[in-house]
Formats: structure tokens, sequence, C-alpha cells
């Protein structure tokens, strides 16, 4: 009985995600303030659903302070490799997206409110807690992570189709016009897919989801901050 709501379970959770992800990209701007928390409170219930403890989806009690120590210290190294690839002008570049080049202001929001609650919880709740999971509950941990991270990187087709327009970086790596735009497509999903299996390992070893939580924020959120400061200097 269970096995069959954890396969039914997974099916909805895909389908899912691929709604929320054509959602949050062909609506309104602000979209995806209400589709992220309204997924990510909706897989929760569906792994409730299928059997799934709060320790199965990462969100359990006894890991919480081992969890919160993996992400301070891991927030801490992105952020010193953050500041000398500011500083070193070979890497520089890296950050002059022109997406984030804001007032610090509007970069402080965007860190701390909109990539929180639009971007790293329910995409951490939703391949790190309930995807991988519910997988874990039929496969072992190596094929929860394989199919959780490639799902990861397939989710992230979207949001790259215009990454070598806007980030000089990447135009300059993969070039410019519909060539560029594959090229940095596949970068891009190649790349997160090789994230996600950092995040499930975090989730993993750590028995949280605060750990991974923790690198997936530090990563975007330091990376808007980074990236507004460089511009206020120009």
């Amino acid at each position: 009985m269970r096995r069959n709501r954890v396969v039914v379970a997974l099916i909805v959770t895909v389908c899912l995600l691929i709604a929320a992800n054509v959602a949050a990209h062909y609506t309104r701007k602000n979209s995806t303030l209400v589709i992220g928390p309204v997924l990510a409170v909706t897989l929760l219930a569906l792994a409730r659903w299928a059997g799934l403890s709060l320790d199965d989806v990462g969100l359990g009690r006894r890991h919480l302070r081992r969890g919160a120590v993996y992400a301070g210290v891991l927030t801490g190294l992105v952020a010193v490799v953050y500041v000398i690839g500011v500083a070193l002008p070979a890497t520089r570049s890296a950050f002059l997206d022109e997406r984030y080049q804001v007032p610090m202001a509007q970069a402080l929001v965007t860190a701390l409110v909109v990539i929180p609650v639009a971007t790293v919880l329910p995409e951490e709740i939703a391949f790190r807690g309930v995807l991988w999971g519910l997988l874990r509950c039929g496969w072992r941990p190596a094929v929860a992570t394989v199919v959780s991270s490639a799902l990861f990187g397939l989710w992230h087709v979207l949001p790259s189709l215009r990454l070598n327009a806007v980030n000089p970086a990447v135009e300059a790596v993969v070039g410019p016009g519909w060539p560029g735009v594959v090229a940095a497509v596949a970068g891009a999903v190649a790349f997160t897919g090789l994230a996600g299996v950092l995040f499930c390992e975090l989730r993993r070893r750590s028995g949280s989801l605060l750990a991974p939580i923790g690198l997936h924020w530090a990563v975007n959120g330091l990376g808007v901050l980074m990236t507004a400061a460089l511009a206020g200097r120009h």
C-alpha cells in the first residue's frame, strides 16, 4: 500500500514541478513569490500522504543542529570565494550579471526575501526533501541522488535561455545568438545537475535540509549582493 502511494506521489511530484517551472517563467514577474511557497507546501503534504516523516524529508529536529553548522560553514566559505573572485580582475566579470546591477537596498530584498522564498526553500524542499525522500523509499541513496539531480538540472533549462545575453562572462565563453543559447543551456543543466549531487550529499551526510539550503542561498544570495556592490563602485 505504501509503495503504491510513493509511486503515485513521485509521478505527481514530477508533474507539479513541470507545471510550476512553466508557470514561473510564463506568468507575471513576481509570481514565483506565490508559486514557490505553494509548491513547497503542496509537496510536503503529498510526502505526508505517501507516508514520509519529517526526518525522511530532511526537516526532523534531531539533525537541525548539524544542518545549521554545515550551513554556517558553507556560507562562510562561499563568501570568502566570492570576495576573492571580485578582487581578481580575471574573475570579476562573472559578477557583472545585468539582472542584479541594482541599488543595494533592492539587492538586499532580492537576496533576503525573493531568493529564499521563491527559489531556495521551494527547490530544496522539492528536490532534496520530498523527491529525494520518495526515491529513497524504493531505491538506494545513489539512485535517489542521480535522479533528483538530473531533474534539478533540467529544472534550469528555462531560466538559462537568456543567460548568455545578460552575463558578459557567459557570452565570452559560449558566444552570442542561438548557438550561444544552446551552449549556455547545456552548460547550466550540467552545472546545476552536478550542484544537485553536492546538495543531495550534504542532505544525506547532515540528515538535514539546512545544509543544502545554506549553500544554495549563499551561492545565489551572496552572488546578488556581490554583483550589486560591484555595480555600485562603477
